[in-house]
């Protein structure tokens, strides 16, 4: 598919490898737009442009820049080419980490530090990574031909170049994400069906909670290491962690004392659940020691032969590990203790004596899995209860949470209803999707001790809303901030909906100039309108059409707009709830493959939820605009074309309230 060959190529390849795709397209572009604004591209004109990069405009000023610049570049009036640029971009970036301190992000399994100026791989890592590929793929019919993999050689890198890789890893990760059907799987993919595959992948790891911000479909099919490694370790985690929740696993009740614990329980990421967990476990056995990471806490395996002989004593030997006094000796104790639990061994004495962060969180993970200790408190249950939500609310939750943390925003969000109640994220994402419209002057950072501070935040977000054209009648910055599950949803579904019909309008825009605005109804006619061309029968009357059920108008749209995407010979006819259930999984993966964001679940595709319908329609509608606009010759210069499909629609206005709920 065209977006193949969208990759940025520089003919210096050392230069190249400094930057992930996504970085060499978004400085190509500002590269571009200054050539196209003074006809050329001078060291002087940078200072503005690099002041105005993320990764430079709480670093360095106006005045910094240039000064950096005019250290090594003498003429700022002498034309440079677009490698210079980036060269620029380099040195400047040297100098910003320089002032931080040396350190730009810590290593984490969540967000893996993708700064481009240093690539380290870290072998044990990758060899616990292949260790878990090897163990858990080694009965995949398709995998299994190219198992077991070398941790020492570069296997693992040349093997996900394909894309399969990535997205079995995905689905043993959360089974049934990907529909195994919609994977390329040959032994000789051609250009396009690798970059389907990896479009899928990096679509449906966002669809799971990983951060794939600085990742292109092009950074895989070059195999870069880094970037493999970063992505296959959020992967994993993921995995190992998905039962450190009360819906999982609700004995984790024991944890806490009464119902507001519970509430502050849930709203903990996973591995501060599992840190919360081993203190009980080790409070309860008498350890006075606390653990507050998986790094220098648990060097000396201290922790770990309590929390084992807590657990298994039955495992532990004559003497146990904390008999002897040497670190190394002991960490290999404690790692033959697991093994008798079943907890593979992938990480190495020396791992946990040098305290690595990804394999100690690892390791705890596997403990728990096998082996959590906790019993089903009757009397405390009825907390977990308490907070169990209806099944359509649930996937609400997971859908906005996921959007929202596929923004790039930089607060992670793990548990939706508990994480906005400060203010702060939503914040976050209105200055992301309407860029200069918080006052973070009037803003209070978490933590915030002052429940006040909490209430102006949220005000600000009721009041922000209101200027977007909300619905938020009767609604104040209070009724976020007690957490109102219903509210913050019909919140959360106001702003999704509010970016797709922008980005859309924006397509319009960029070639007519500010036009009518995108409503429902023009996405359902833009939908019918184009499965009619193609000379198909299915048609929908709004987005609450309870035949959408079948799956066959979705199926017939993503035909539409990419023939070759559908293989018809895998779709049912869609007329008992097991073959609409097929055809509602194809149709996520076949729209992830084409290059859509897409966050609903099977469910809602068969219950014919309105809202995810038009969220999933809009999002097909925008991948289809902006290919027909990328494929055009001239589409870099002029995208007259690109819109319309929309533009010319004649819709009565008050057809889009028909539309939708």
């Amino acid at each position: 598919m065209s977006s193949f060959v969208g990759g940025v190529l520089v003919s210096d390849q050392e230069l190249q490898t400094q930057f992930t795709q996504v970085e060499l397209r978004t400085l190509k572009s500002k590269y571009v737009s200054v050539r196209t604004e003074n006809g050329r591209v001078t060291m002087g004109d940078l200072p503005p442009v690099f002041r105005k990069l993320k990764a430079f405009n709480e670093l360095l000023d106006e005045k910094e820049i240039k000064a950096i610049l005019e250290e090594s570049y003498k003429d700022m009036d002498q034309e440079i080419d677009f490698e210079t640029f980036l060269r620029a971009h380099l040195a400047l970036q040297g100098r910003a980490i320089a002032k931080t301190g040396g350190s730009k992000h810590p290593s984490s399994f969540l967000k893996t530090a993708t700064t481009t100026v240093h690539h380290a791989i870290n072998e044990s890592e990758k060899a616990s990574y292949v260790a878990h590929i090897n163990n858990y793929l080694a009965e995949d019919k398709f995998m299994k031909q190219f198992l077991p993999i070398d941790p020492s050689t570069n296997a693992l890198f040349d093997l996900a170049k394909d894309g399969v890789l990535l997205c079995k890893l995905i689905n043993v990760a959360v089974p049934g994400t990907i529909d195994e059907r919609a994977i390329n799987t040959k032994k000789v993919l051609n250009p396009w069906e690798r970059n389907e595959n990896h479009t899928l992948g990096l679509n449906s790891a966002k669809a799971i909670g990983c951060t794939v911000v600085n990742i292109g479909t092009q950074d895989l099919v070059e195999g870069r290491p880094h970037l493999l490694l970063g992505l296959i370790s959020q992967i994993i985690k993921i995995q190992l962690l998905a039962d450190l929740n009360l819906r999982k696993t609700p004995q984790l009740v024991e944890l806490v004392e009464d119902d507001k614990d519970v509430e502050e329980l849930m709203g903990l990421p996973p591995e501060k659940v599992l840190l919360k967990w081993m203190n009980f476990h080790l409070k309860k056995a008498g350890y006075e020691k606390q653990v507050t990471n998986f790094s220098s806490d648990v060097k000396d395996g201290e922790a770990y032969a309590v929390l084992l002989n807590t657990l298994a004593p039955e495992t532990a030997g004559p003497g146990g590990a904390l008999a002897t006094k040497d670190p190394t000796e002991r960490a290999s104790m404690i790692l033959e203790q697991a093994e008798k639990l079943d907890c593979k061994r992938y990480l190495t004495a020396k791992d946990i004596v040098e305290g690595s962060p990804n394999l100690n969180l690892a390791f705890v993970a596997q403990i728990f899995q096998h082996r959590n200790g906790l019993t089903v408190d009757s009397s405390k249950m009825s907390f977990a209860e308490m907070m169990t939500d209806d099944a359509q609310t649930s996937r609400e939750e997971r859908c906005f949470r996921l959007w929202i943390n596929s923004l790039g925003i930089a607060t992670y969000v793990n548990n939706l209803f508990e994480d906005v109640r400060n203010g702060w994220v939503l914040l976050e994402v209105l200055d992301k999707i309407s860029p200069g419209s918080v006052n973070w002057k009037q803003a209070t950072k978490p933590p915030i001790k002052m429940p006040f501070r909490k209430v102006e935040n949220c005000n600000q977000v009721v009041e922000i809303g209101k200027d977007l054209s909300l619905s938020l009648v009767n609604v104040a910055g209070s009724d976020i901030v007690q957490g109102n599950k219903k509210l913050i949803i019909a919140f959360l579904w106001q702003l999704m909906r509010f970016t797709m019909l922008q980005l859309l309008k924006n397509l319009r825009s960029h070639s007519q100039g500010q036009g009518k605005e995108i409503t429902d109804a023009d996405i359902l006619n833009w939908a019918n309108n184009k499965v009619k061309r193609a000379r198909r029968i299915s048609q929908m009357d709004s987005f609450k059409d309870k035949s959408l059920s079948s799956g066959i108008f979705f199926l017939e749209l993503l035909s539409a707009v990419e023939p070759r995407v559908v293989n018809w010979a895998l779709v049912t006819k869609g007329e008992t709830d097991e073959d609409k259930k097929m055809n509602a999984t194809y149709i996520i993966s076949v729209g992830r493959k084409l290059g859509c964001s897409i966050y609903l679940l099977p469910e809602d595709i068969l219950e014919v939820n309105p809202k995810m319908i038009l969220i999933l329609t809009a999002s097909i509608m925008y991948w289809s605009l902006q290919k027909q606009g990328e494929d055009t010759p001239e589409a870099s210069d002029d995208v007259s074309e690109l819109s319309s499909e929309v533009s010319n629609l004649a819709v009565d206005d008050t057809a889009s309230e028909n539309a939708s709920s």
